[in-house]
């Protein structure tokens, strides 16, 4: 049997002790039962035991596994990121460093998105201004518009 551990989550509480079918458990996570089996594909979720007739059945640890998955992404972290550590967890291994430096570069990741955005942003303001100067009259160039292109 895979071994589960609880995580620190941000307010959530799985609020369920007992064992589950994937309908209920994803009525307590708010995952789509399409999503839980895709978790368990990639290996974000360990293979939950199932019954004699196949249906897999889950715990109040998975529950909690789910929200460490929904906040890890919400941080920006992607599925893979995610079991890596995981996958370190399950090992008995410490994440911190590691997690603290894929934090690190997402945080980086979005600091140069930004920047992008912001030089993007000033390039339109520059272009909204020279179009409301503009008399559309004087637009005969039929390869170009004035307004995204300007006279050189």
């Amino acid at each position: 049997m895979p071994v589960f551990y609880t995580f620190q989550r941000t307010g959530r509480s799985s609020g369920y002790c007992g064992i589950m079918r994937i309908g209920e458990l994803a009525r307590h996570t708010g995952v789509a039962t399409k999503t839980l089996r895709f978790y368990e594909e990639s290996g974000v979720l360990p293979e939950p035991d199932r019954d004699a007739n196949g249906y897999r059945n889950y715990n109040h640890e998975f529950v909690d596994r789910i929200n460490f998955v929904k906040d890890a992404q919400s941080a920006g972290l992607t599925l893979k990121e995610i079991a890596n550590i995981l996958e370190l967890r399950d090992r008995g291994e410490s994440t911190c460093q590691h997690t603290v430096e894929l934090l690190d570069y997402h945080l980086a990741d979005l600091d140069r998105q930004i920047a992008e955005l912001e030089r993007t942003r000033a390039h339109l303001v520059t272009m909204t201004r020279r179009a409301r100067r503009m008399d559309p009259a004087e637009c005969l160039d039929p390869n170009r518009c004035q307004t995204i292109a300007s006279k050189n």
